[in-house]
């Protein structure tokens, strides 16, 4: 599975599936060599092999910086004591060849050391000096990779909150007031309305010795997580276990007349999951997926415009159409006063960047430095930067 240009286009055999995520997807659009699909009109990939559709610059960086957040002498693993400034409200890419130190200096150093300032995280941050200009940051998130929740009670729709509205919507019902239906009885963690047998899960677990566990759907509600009584409300004729085993997309029309829902429910659609099940196990998430639920939930709440946003390699697993829905959902933060910090090694988010810091110049004791700092074409023109040498080709082409 691969997603990088000039990977696919080295390979003997492509097969191109779609043509789009969930259940507009499965299909194999297009099979053949790089060439075959590129030339395949009908294949989203094809456009981007062959430059019919590309990710374009969507904004010059602005030259205006309202302060800097500076980490100084940072010298955890093979970083050099080295001292880096971020400037506040932009789009700021860490970039360097594997093992030159990103990860020390964002997401072992910079991150902690910042939560730990701002009260919300006791993580010890690897050795550094000093930070300045914290003054103008009041929140810092981590918009990991990582699961959104480790069992089948949590999925995207009790992630992102929007769950506790649509559940709202339900109470207000004709049906529920009629039979004292609270918000509470549409909710499966909650003893009432939920299946009890399966206490809401809508599966059992069944331990197993020396080897994982496994889940089997619950025989009594057979997976629907509710019990009869609460399953006979409906709104538009759809109970709210219907609601849960709707996609994104499909929900937006059902709740289009319903601010609170739809708001949400649109904001996960924009970050590229309208694909997805609302009540979709988290374990069943991918990484990106999982991460893009977390900025969904970002973008759906009301913001400071003084939140710092750290993302370790957001691009991974995802294909040219996800990046550029992603980089819209980045823009969008960085629009209303937010600044991001992202880890990344693709060149499309780099060149949309506003300032990169660029580690280097090899990876391990070699690296730890920093090479180069300041918009794209500062990057391009330094000779010792790797980054830059390939910068420069797509900023040509841009």
């Amino acid at each position: 599975m691969e997603h990088d240009r000039d990977t696919i286009m080295r390979a003997d055999f492509v097969i191109d599936f779609g043509p789009g995520a969930g259940a507009d997807g499965g299909l194999i659009v297009s099979e053949g060599t790089p060439a075959q699909i590129a030339a395949d009109p009908e294949s989203v990939t094809g456009r981007y092999l062959c430059g019919r559709e590309k990710i374009l610059r969507m904004r010059t960086p602005s030259k205006r910086i309202r302060g800097f957040l500076t980490l100084e002498g940072a010298k955890l693993h093979n970083l050099k004591g080295i001292t880096a400034k971020i400037p506040l409200g932009k789009l700021v890419c860490v970039t360097g060849v594997s093992g030159s130190g990103k990860s020390s200096l964002v997401a072992q150093t910079l991150y902690p050391a910042l939560a730990q300032m701002l009260g919300s995280s006791l993580a010890v941050p690897g050795p550094y000096r000093a930070i300045t200009g914290l003054e103008h940051v009041d929140k810092v998130i981590n918009i990991s990779q990582e699961p959104i929740g480790r069992t089948p009670r949590s999925n995207p729709a009790t992630y992102t909150k929007v769950f506790d509205s649509i559940r709202n919507v339900f109470a207000e019902l004709p049906q529920s007031k009629i039979r004292g239906y609270g918000p509470a009885r549409f909710s499966f963690n909650v003893r009432g309305g939920r299946c009890e047998d399966c206490e809401g899960a809508g599966v059992k677990r069944i331990e197993m010795h020396f080897l994982p566990d496994v889940f089997v759907e619950c025989s009594t509600c057979r997976g629907q997580r509710f019990n009869k009584e609460t399953l006979r409300v409906a709104f538009k004729g759809m109970s709210i276990a219907q609601v849960l085993d709707m996609t994104v997309r499909q929900a937006m029309d059902l709740f289009e007349r319903i601010p609170a829902v739809y708001k949400v429910l649109k904001v996960m659609d924009d970050v590229g999951l309208g694909y997805i099940r609302l009540g979709q196990p988290a374990p069943t998430l991918s990484g990106g997926e999982a991460q893009r639920v977390k900025l969904a939930r970002e973008l759906a709440r009301p913001g400071t415009s003084h939140t710092l946003y750290i993302l370790d390699e957001p691009t991974t697993g995802l294909h040219f159409a996800d990046v550029k829905k992603l980089l819209h959902v980045l823009d969008r933060l960085v629009a209303a006063g937010n600044t991001i910090v992202v880890i990344e090694h693709n060149l499309d988010v780099i060149k949309n960047a506003d300032w990169i810091i660029d580690l280097g110049p090899e990876g391990g004791e070699e690296g730890g430095r920093i090479i180069a700092e300041g918009p794209p074409e500062a990057i391009a023109a330094c000779p010792a930067s790797y980054t830059g040498r390939y910068l420069r080709e797509v900023l040509e082409e841009a």
